[in-house]
């Protein structure tokens, strides 16, 4: 009895009273002493029922987001299932999708089960570097699966500001279950990184597609231009913009399908020493004033801006070709910024180079910001209407610019003519990157890992989160 009572008394508060009843015990009061027991009793089961009430809501929690884990998956079979059986798909393709997406899915629980650490890791080739980190291939050594390392310095985050940016980045990317979006499948930490676990999309980005063909098609735009709205939809759907699409950002799976991310390691284009009368028409960088830029033809422009282009993507200081005006002149923006971006990607697409090019970062700025001066279509590139329409109606103040309203006003556009949104993603790709295997980075641009002296990427395009 005195070894259990002993034992009892490791779950009971240690209080006066108890410390006054104790007391008494010991000084032979037969009478307290069955009085002191049974508040000892009291006291242990209500200590007792508050363990097994906490006990109780951590399995039920538990096995709730088990149960709601379970009818996810469910779901996301039941919708593969549907779309191959609309689809034109023969029972083998049929099957080995199925199989695939089983795979996937297991892939993907295993990895929230595990507590996982960079050594479960193999680090291999470098497809992404800059001031923040780097991004790498990497095998995981358990299963053998490849995925995309985002190794992230904490130190350069918070030295920078973008610890929020990038919360709000993991935090998208694990919300937001789309087919247009990179997949998150666990992050982690130590004492000197963040590591972000990423599908790895072997298809390279936009930037690099667009710097091999020069200029797409109407019908290859369309395409690309089509799967980057439905990937801006969906992350508006969760509350979120992404401030900074460009083309870096645009990357393509093995099958040339686009999907949403940023690999972004730097500092986005440092606009904070400009004033708002520095963005006046007809100054350069200097302050002085500018009669007039030498006038370029299509093809001496697109020469220029193809020699510039990767300088300017890898630089520390970055390129503001795509960002809104709004955003430059910091007056508040909301989700019409990224429709802006849009635009400005689609004329590049069809163009050869973005709307406000400049060989200096700060006069692209002034130029964006007085988009209603320098918005021009050269002959040369025989834009469609529609094509210009589309784009005229993006760059172009905020309570104009088409998607304000939301994407469907952008997909009724005329430009997307006898799209079907709904299989967009079903298609053949507009354009099939060259890919040998799992492990292929020939679609990403090479990086010297020798330099601990970063060179690359700008790519900041940070996800920010709306109140």
């Amino acid at each position: 009895m005195d070894s259990a009572r002993s034992w009892l008394q490791k779950f009971q508060p240690r209080d006066k009273t108890r410390a006054a009843g104790k007391k008494k015990e010991e000084d032979g009061n037969g009478g307290n002493q069955d009085s002191n027991e049974a508040i000892d009793e009291a006291l242990l089961s209500s200590v007792t029922k508050q363990k097994v009430a906490a006990a109780k809501q951590y399995i039920e929690n538990h096995y709730k987001e088990q149960m709601k884990n379970l009818q996810e998956r469910k779901e996301r079979r039941t919708i593969l299932e549907k779309k191959l059986a609309d689809a034109d798909v023969s029972e083998e393709d049929q099957n080995n999708l199925l199989k695939f997406l089983e795979k996937k899915e297991t892939e993907y629980m295993r990895l929230q089960r595990h507590k996982m650490g960079v050594e479960d890791f193999e680090l291999l080739t470098m497809i992404g570097k800059g001031a923040f980190g780097e991004v790498r291939v990497c095998r995981e050594k358990t299963s053998g699966h490849v995925y995309a390392m985002k190794k992230l310095k904490k130190s350069e985050m918070l030295r920078r500001g973008q610890v929020e940016h990038v919360k709000a980045e993991r935090n998208l990317l694990a919300e937001v279950d789309s087919n247009c979006i990179v997949k998150l499948y666990c992050s982690f930490q130590d004492d000197e990184h963040l590591y972000l676990i990423m599908e790895y999309l072997p298809g390279g980005d936009m930037m690099t597609l667009l710097m091999r063909k020069d200029i797409l098609t109407e019908d290859e735009a369309r395409f690309y231009v089509g799967e980057t709205v439905l990937a801006i939809e969906s992350i508006h759907k969760h509350n979120y913009i992404h401030r900074d699409i460009k083309p870096d950002n645009l990357l393509l799976d093995r099958y040339g399908h686009l999907k949403l991310s940023d690999f972004g390691l730097c500092k986005p284009l440092d606009c904070s020493t400009l004033e708002e009368n520095d963005f006046s028409v007809g100054q350069n960088v200097n302050g002085s004033t500018q009669s007039s830029t030498p006038k370029r033809s299509q093809q001496e422009q697109l020469q220029h801006w193809q020699i510039n282009r990767r300088t300017l993507a890898y630089s520390t200081v970055g390129t503001p070709d795509y960002i809104a005006p709004e955003v430059l002149l910091k007056k508040g923006y909301g989700m019409e910024c990224d429709w802006w971006s849009l635009g400005a990607i689609m004329y590049e697409m069809l163009v050869g180079y973005p709307p406000f090019y400049s060989d200096d970062p700060m006069l692209t700025c002034r130029k964006i910001v007085n988009w209603k001066t320098y918005l021009k279509f050269p002959e040369e590139a025989r834009l469609s209407p529609e094509a210009k329409d589309l784009i005229s109606k993006l760059l172009c103040n905020v309570n104009q610019r088409l998607g304000s309203k939301g994407a469907d006003e952008i997909k009724a556009h005329p430009f997307f003519k006898g799209v079907e949104w709904n299989k967009l993603y079903q298609m053949e790709a507009a354009f099939i990157p060259e890919v040998n295997d799992e492990l292929d980075t020939q679609n990403f641009e090479k990086f010297d890992e020798s330099d601990s002296q970063t060179q690359s990427s700008s790519r900041s395009g940070p996800w920010r989160k709306l109140n």
